[in-house]
């Protein structure tokens, strides 16, 4: 059988992005070089041909995915909308994590100037960060980025296909955020809330719990546990609203 036919088929019937090395495996080919270059010709024969679909690398490996301008029509095949709408909060406080991170909540929260817990709840429900750390400071706050699934989401290979940050927000901006930050990191650390973060288990916790990603290798994100304000918690289940 012809090698790039078989690739096509494994990346069609995947949901998830499958890499060069798994692709090879499958195929019980040596040279991943020599996948690697059906799959980039796969891509450009559809991109040539404009199909409805496109090969595309994202998250560090390979998937087919629908054009951006037949998004309507999937949306009347399903009659709904895509889940993951955010609101204007969530997309900021996002945006914040994707460009900084390693970032805390105290952080984020002195960029944007308001509380962020409902935000934070949200994105990690829907798996889009997740806790990557702790800072080696007083109170040891939590560190939180992406993960794998923002990429697949945002259509991004890695984190360096992001915009450039300068293109986006003014150089002015850039510096005033900065500034925020370390004014926040000047501060007494143990002053600063820590319900939401007391009530997430230690990284090293979330990653003995995480399964693997039989794409990629990569621990997968995993909601973790939020604690409100009246003393209950979230079950890590995403709902359809995203909280305030």
């Amino acid at each position: 059988m012809e090698l790039k036919k078989i690739i096509e088929t494994l990346l069609f019937i995947t949901d998830e992005p499958l890499r060069t090395e798994k692709i090879a495996r499958i195929c019980e080919i040596k040279d991943s070089k020599r996948v690697e270059e059906k799959l980039e010709e796969l891509k450009y024969q559809y991109d040539m041909e404009n199909r409805a679909l496109s090969v595309m690398k994202i998250a560090g490996g390979w998937q087919m995915s629908t054009r951006n301008e037949y998004s309507l029509w999937i949306r009347k095949l399903y009659q709904t909308r895509l889940t993951l709408r955010l609101s204007n909060a969530g997309l900021e406080t996002l945006s914040i994590i994707a460009y900084r991170q390693p970032i805390t909540r105290a952080e984020i929260e002195a960029i944007r100037g308001v509380d962020v817990i409902g935000p934070l709840e949200t994105l990690i429900e829907r798996k889009l960060i997740t806790v990557v750390g702790r800072k080696e400071t007083v109170g040891r706050p939590i560190l939180y980025g992406t993960t794998e699934e923002f990429l697949r989401q945002f259509g991004l290979n890695s984190l360096e296909d992001l915009p450039k940050l300068d293109t986006v927000v003014s150089r002015e901006s850039i510096d005033v955020i900065d500034g925020k930050i370390k004014a926040q990191n000047a501060e007494d650390p143990a002053s600063a809330p820590q319900l939401f973060e007391q009530s997430v288990p230690r990284p090293e916790k979330a990653e003995e719990k995480a399964g693997r990603n039989s794409a990629s290798g990569a621990p997968d994100a995993v909601p973790l546990p939020i604690a409100r304000e009246d003393g209950s918690h979230a079950d890590g289940q995403a709902e359809n609203g995203e909280k305030n």
